[in-house]
């Protein structure tokens, strides 16, 4: 596994910026790419589209169907036998009104085990902590990393990553925009630098 120090950054252009420093201070072309991070859950992980296999709030409408439809086949059997005891309809009249019960009772109790649109509450919700953006990746090693990633802050990173991952022909080649990040924090030094950059290109 290859060691990647990555900066997220908002547009192509500081992208490109960044990775302009990073060739002056000594890395190479190979060592570094560029490419645009989706927002959450847009990352069509599936040939369908999307990041789940299931919609998660989907799982529990056969089961709320199954219900319905048992409440409804009873529902609808005992008007059944309510209408062929008043009215001496048709055995037949018994049995389409137990089918139309258990139809249209499936049918709200899949409905009802599915309301709120899809959404999930909060502690269902797939944590995802990678935001969007153009994420600028540097193959480091161990002692150039934190280079790596000064050269990121100093040229505007709205946050720095390690990770470790497979990189080949100069890219990093299982990104998983779903991972959690591993954020390197900035020494003192760094810190300092950076601001002092920063003031510099204001001027």
């Amino acid at each position: 596994m290859s060691l990647i120090v990555a900066g997220r950054f908002t547009t192509f252009d500081d992208a490109e910026a960044a990775a302009s420093r990073l060739f002056a201070a000594g890395f190479v072309q190979e060592d570094v790419t560029l490419f645009f991070v989706n927002p959450r859950g847009q990352h069509a992980r599936f040939p369908i589209g999307g990041d789940q296999y299931a919609d998660p709030q989907a799982a529990r409408a056969s089961k709320g169907a199954g219900k319905g439809g048992a409440i409804g086949a009873v529902i609808g059997a005992i008007i059944g036998v309510a209408l062929f005891s008043a009215f001496s309809s048709p055995f037949l009249l018994l049995v389409v009104a137990a089918g139309v019960g258990a139809y249209l009772g499936s049918l709200i109790g899949a409905m009802s085990h599915t309301r709120g649109g899809g959404k999930l509450p909060d502690e269902h919700v797939p944590h995802e902590a990678r935001d969007s953006g153009v994420l600028v990746a540097v193959h480091v090693s161990p002692d150039n990393q934190h280079e790596a990633a000064r050269v990121l802050r100093e040229a505007g990173s709205l946050e720095v990553e390690r990770a470790h991952g497979r990189w080949q022909h100069g890219k990093w080649a299982d990104f998983d925009p779903t991972k959690d990040v591993e954020p390197i924090p900035a020494t003192v030094a760094e810190t300092v630098s950076t601001r002092h950059a920063q003031a510099h290109a204001n001027r």
